[in-house]
């Protein structure tokens, strides 16, 4: 389970949580292709051509597509980045296999993008730690 954890010392309140908690889950299952599977079987079952389309079919089923990622945010955290305590996140992403350098940008600046738009830090102010585990029986 790819997991997300967040942390800002930005104040974050629960619609603005919900909201992060909403956009980065997405994210993460697009990006990572832990989604996609499922979706593809979805879109191809009801002849759906895209995935972004059948997203905006299946809108309501999105939660059980989705099931498999987690994200945590912590807002009001004491945090101090390049010797201020300005507006600032740092994020833990952990996943079993998927991560590598054709994705890892792209998590890094979705995930910057989307604290952007909802607690407007700055992406030079987020640093991300990417952990890819291996499985072990």
């Amino acid at each position: 389970m790819p997991t997300l954890n967040l942390y800002t010392n930005v104040p974050v309140d629960a619609v603005i949580a919900s909201d992060i908690l909403r956009d980065a889950t997405k994210a993460v299952a697009k990006i990572l292709g832990k989604s996609e599977s499922v979706l593809y079987h979805i879109c191809c079952t009801y002849s759906v051509i895209s995935i972004e389309r059948c997203l905006a079919i299946f809108s309501s089923n999105f939660i059980s597509v989705v099931q498999y990622v987690m994200i945590l945010i912590n807002g009001g955290v004491p945090i101090a980045f390049a010797g201020t305590e300005a507006p600032a996140a740092y994020g833990e992403l952990i996943s079993i296999g998927s991560l590598g350098p054709s994705v890892n940008g792209k998590l890094s600046s979705t995930i910057a993008e989307i604290l952007q738009t909802k607690l407007l830090i700055d992406s030079s102010r987020f640093y991300i730690k990417l952990y890819d585990v291996e499985v072990i029986y």
